[in-house]
């Protein structure tokens, strides 16, 4: 199966399309990491989380759509949400891709932590594809300085780590907390010269 039949709506085939052509770009916020979190979302239904599968898979679409390293990249993926998809799903889909922007959905949020999980469990892989996903995050910071990346890069991981739990779902946990711990000690310890 490819990605574009991995679309959640069987129509609006040209919203799809330009989402693909929004997503076929360097760095680490490609077509793969759609892919990964894509098929992650898959992984966590299967194991018993409940969300609406297709309103999450939208999320996913738009979550990265837009995406040039700014403050705002989450907000303009999600107003581009609001304006290009039905009524039935904009309003959601908007709310989880800004929950995106920092990944700390409510407890009650279902569909939120879903994403959140799907779209953080890069920090689970294993050590040759986290490397790959580091270089792309950097790729995607080309024009930043490396002292001020390896600054940026270490509050970002730190806020993270910092959180009781990287994940939400009792499932993503099960799955990914261990491995994305060490990988984030790992980085960190790089990043600061340990």
């Amino acid at each position: 199966m490819t990605l574009a039949d991995r679309w959640p709506l069987e129509d609006h085939l040209d919203l799809r399309d330009e989402l693909l052509g929004a997503w076929d770009r360097a760095g680490y916020h490609d077509l793969l990491h759609l892919t990964e979190v894509l098929d992650r979302l898959d992984l966590l239904a299967g194991a018993g989380v409940g969300f609406d599968r297709t309103t999450v898979a939208l999320a996913a679409w738009f979550h990265d759509a837009v995406y040039a390293g700014a403050a705002d990249d989450e907000e303009q993926s999600a107003r581009w949400a609001e304006r290009a998809l039905p009524p039935a799903y904009a309003t959601e889909v908007a709310r989880l891709v800004r929950m995106t922007q920092h990944h700390r959905p409510d407890d009650s949020d279902e569909a939120g932590a879903a994403l959140s999980d799907a779209d953080l469990a890069i920090l689970a892989a294993p050590r040759r594809r986290y490397d790959a996903y580091v270089a792309g995050v950097r790729a995607d910071f080309a024009e930043v300085g490396d002292a001020d990346f390896r600054a940026g890069r270490a509050a970002v991981l730190t806020d993270l780590a910092a959180k009781p739990h990287l994940f939400h779902t009792t499932q993503a946990r099960a799955l990914w907390e261990s491995a994305a711990r060490a990988n984030l000690e790992r980085e960190l310890a790089g990043l600061s010269g340990r």
